[in-house]
C-alpha cells in the first residue's frame, strides 16, 4: 500500500477552502497543516473555519512552524503570489501545487525556485482551470485529433456576479467603476501572465513559430440601469462586464487566442453583450483538419446565490492541484509543466474504490 501523502494547505479563501475539501476526501493524502493570514482563525480548527466538523488540525499564521513540519507537499493559494515565499517552502524540502503561477515560465525569472527545488529536492507545478487546464492542457489533447492545426482558441463564459470575492471584483477587477477607470485595469498583466505562460506551451508543443510579443485586448460594457450585485448596485455608465483577449500570432496572423467574458448578468448592458444560447460555459476549439469545438458545463453554479456559497469552478480549480498531488510527489525536482508529469487524474468516491 502507497504511503499517504501529508499537506499543508496554504490559505483558506474560496480556493483554499475547496481544496481542504477535496484533500479529505483523497484517499492517498492527509491534511496535516493549514496558514492562514488572519489572526482571528489562527489557533481554530480548519473544520470550524471552513464549515466542517472539527478535523483535529489547527490553522496558524506561524510560517516557521510550517515550515518545520512534517510534510509532502503545500497547496498554495492565496490571494497573490510571494515567489520569495515559494522559494523558502520548496527549499524547506515541500514540493508546492499552486493555480497562481508557474504553468510553463520558460525563461521567465525563475532562477530563484530552481535553485529553491535543487536545494529542497523538491517539485513546483502551476495547475488550475483557466489558466491551467482550458487554456493549455485540454487544447493540446484535442489538437492530437487534428493535422494542419491554424488555430487555437481557448474561452471563458461567466456571470462575475457568482464570484465571492468582493474586493477582488471591486478594487482589482474595476467593476462598477468608469470606463476610464478600468482602462488601467491590472487584469491584463495578472491574467496575462499566467495566459501567456499557457500560450507559450501550446506554440511550443506545437510548432507555431509565433511572433515576439503577445497582443493583448481589453473591453467593456457599462450598464444602462442599476444592475444589483454582490459589489452593491452598479449605476448607470459604470461598468458591468468585461472581455480580455490574448493573442499569439504568426505574421501578424492569429493562432492562439485566450478569452474571458466576465459579466454582471445579460441585461442592462451596452453593448448589449450576452452568453449565447449555450449559457456560462468553457470553450476549447481547434482549427485543423478536421476542427474540433469543445464545450464545457457543469463548473459554473445554478445561481448566483448558489455560487456565493459554493463556486463548482473554484472548487474543479481546487481539485486539478490536490489531484495533481501525488504525481507532483513522485516528480523529480525543479518545475514540472503537464509536460513533465504522466496523465494525472482524480480518484473515485470512497464508497466505489477498491
Amino acid at each position: 500500500m502507497a504511503r499517504t501523502i501529508n499537506v499543508i494547505q496554504w490559505a483558506t479563501g474560496g480556493v483554499g477552502r475547496a481544496a481542504i475539501e477535496g484533500i479529505l476526501a483523497h484517499p492517498g493524502l492527509a491534511l496535516v497543516g493549514c496558514w492562514v493570514h488572519s489572526e482571528d482563525k489562527a489557533g481554530r480548527d480548519v473544520g470550524d473555519i471552513c464549515g466542517l466538523s472539527p478535523i483535529g488540525v489547527k490553522a496558524t499564521n506561524d510560517i516557521d512552524t510550517l515550515l518545520a513540519m512534517d510534510a509532502d507537499c503545500v497547496l498554495y493559494s492565496p490571494v497573490m503570489p510571494d515567489s520569495a515565499l515559494v522559494a523558502r517552502i520548496l527549499a524547506s524540502g515541500k514540493n508546492v501545487v499552486t493555480p497562481l503561477n508557474w504553468f510553463y515560465p520558460g525563461k521567465r525569472k525563475v532562477e530563484d525556485l530552481e535553485t529553491a527545488c535543487q536545494q529542497g529536492n523538491s517539485t513546483l507545478h502551476g495547475t488550475g482551470i483557466h489558466p491551467g487546464g482550458i487554456t493549455e492542457r485540454f487544447p493540446l489533447m484535442v489538437s492530437a485529433l487534428s493535422s494542419a492545426i491554424t488555430h487555437v482558441r481557448a474561452e471563458e463564459f461567466s456571470d462575475i456576479r457568482t464570484y465571492n470575492a468582493p474586493a477582488v471584483v471591486s478594487d482589482i477587477m474595476l467593476f462598477g467603476k468608469t470606463p476610464e477607470e478600468a482602462a488601467s485595469s491590472p487584469m491584463v498583466n495578472l491574467l496575462g501572465g499566467g495566459f501567456g505562460q499557457s500560450m507559450d506551451m501550446v506554440a511550443a508543443e506545437m510548432g507555431f513559430k509565433v511572433d515576439g510579443d503577445i497582443k493583448a485586448g481589453h473591453e467593456v460594457a457599462v450598464a444602462t440601469a442599476p444592475i444589483d450585485s454582490p459589489i452593491g448596485v452598479i449605476k448607470p455608465g459604470l461598468v458591468a462586464a468585461q472581455r480580455f483577449t490574448w493573442q499569439h500570432t504568426v505574421a501578424s496572423e492569429p493562432v492562439i487566442t485566450v478569452r474571458v467574458n466576465w459579466f454582471m448578468g445579460e441585461e442592462n448592458l451596452e453593448p448589449a453583450w450576452n452568453f449565447g444560447p449555450e449559457g456560462e460555459r468553457f470553450e476549447v476549439e481547434v482549427s485543423g483538419d478536421p476542427s474540433s469545438h469543445v464545450v464545457f458545463h457543469g463548473w459554473h453554479p445554478e445561481s448566483v446565490a448558489a455560487g456565493l456559497i459554493r463556486n463548482p469552478g473554484i472548487v474543479a480549480t481546487a481539485n486539478h492541484c490536490v489531484s495533481a498531488i501525488p504525481y507532483v510527489c513522485e516528480a523529480g525536482p525543479g518545475i514540472k509543466t503537464y509536460l513533465d508529469l504522466p496523465l494525472i487524474a482524480g480518484r473515485a468516491s470512497p464508497a466505489l474504490s477498491v
